[in-house]
């Protein structure tokens, strides 16, 4: 018997994937893998998918990986990862936690539920970070948090820009408060960044949502979002179970944020490097060059 049954609830639909949790499977005429978009349920060849920036044909957004992201944004060859080798621990011996960490690490190739590092998009140079959610649905413990609050750090000391592509589900919960304090750490570095006069651009993708949403991914000086993406702080059932009044269609949904002015734009993820590249040189500072930006 489990040590705390009430832990050790079915996975929610965040933790299986959501949407877009169907897996790839063989089309039965060319052995070729295809995925099934669960919004049009059309069957496409991952190939196809992969060349489409993994957007289905009805213009749906499957979740992709952090390293799939910064691939799609970054100038060729531009990126330079920054705080590799930080990896979580256990610090409060939450039951099945370390072993869920080796599993993940192990199934998705990854250290963590975020990559960090410098690029240049278009020329511009900037820090970046992008976070994955199949690393443990993107979830914020300690080490998430170091990283991003080290990329501020260093994006103010170089007087860089920082971009930031969001997805979680939340804050770790196996790491307790300690997860919960990464709150007030990167928004204090999101602070201190924008004390010292630089750009800080946030990508919501689906879904953004619990104490990050609360935190660094509403900090920014221009806030993007991936179209039908879902951001919010707690979820659609909870508020209404909660308030136990009935939330209007489309609630948390990128398109509901736009019209509620809780975003400035959003932005299919084909066109993100080009507004992102623009963006950045519009607010580009002197005093760096490329090639003081890879030192």
């Amino acid at each position: 018997m489990p040590t705390f049954p009430f832990l050790h609830k079915p996975k929610n639909t965040l933790e299986q994937g959501g949407r877009t949790s169907i897996p790839p499977k063989a089309d039965e005429h060319n052995a070729e893998l295809t995925q099934q978009c669960p919004n049009c349920h059309r069957q496409t060849a991952l190939t196809q998918l992969w060349d489409d920036a993994y957007v289905c044909a009805c213009g749906h957004h499957f979740r992709i990986r952090a390293a799939q992201r910064l691939r799609l944004m970054a100038d060729h060859g531009s990126f330079i990862p920054e705080f590799d080798g930080l990896r979580s621990t256990d610090p409060l011996g939450f039951p099945g936690y370390q072993k869920k960490l080796e599993m993940t690490q192990s199934l998705t190739g990854g250290e963590e539920a975020i990559l960090c590092g410098r690029i240049t998009i278009g020329g511009a140079p900037c820090l970046i970070f992008a976070m994955d959610p199949y690393f443990m649905m993107g979830s914020m413990g300690t080490v998430v948090g170091e990283k991003v609050t080290r990329t501020f750090e260093l994006a103010t000391k170089l007087g860089l820009p920082v971009v930031g592509c969001t997805v979680s589900g939340g804050a770790r919960m196996q790491e307790g408060m300690l997860s919960l304090m990464q709150m007030a750490k990167t928004s204090a570095a999101v602070k201190r960044h924008s004390n010292a006069g630089l750009l800080y651009l946030t990508i919501l993708t689906d879904p953004t949502t619990g104490g990050v949403m609360a935190s660094f991914a509403m900090e920014g000086d221009i806030i993007l979002a991936e179209p039908g993406a879902t951001a919010g702080f707690a979820g659609a059932r909870v508020i209404e179970q909660t308030t136990r009044k009935k939330l209007p269609a489309g609630f948390q949904t990128a398109e509901f944020l736009l019209a509620h002015g809780f975003v400035d734009a959003i932005v299919p993820r084909s066109e993100q490097r080009e507004v992102l590249a623009r963006l950045l040189r519009m607010h580009q500072r002197g005093g760096i060059t490329h090639e003081q930006h890879r030192v």
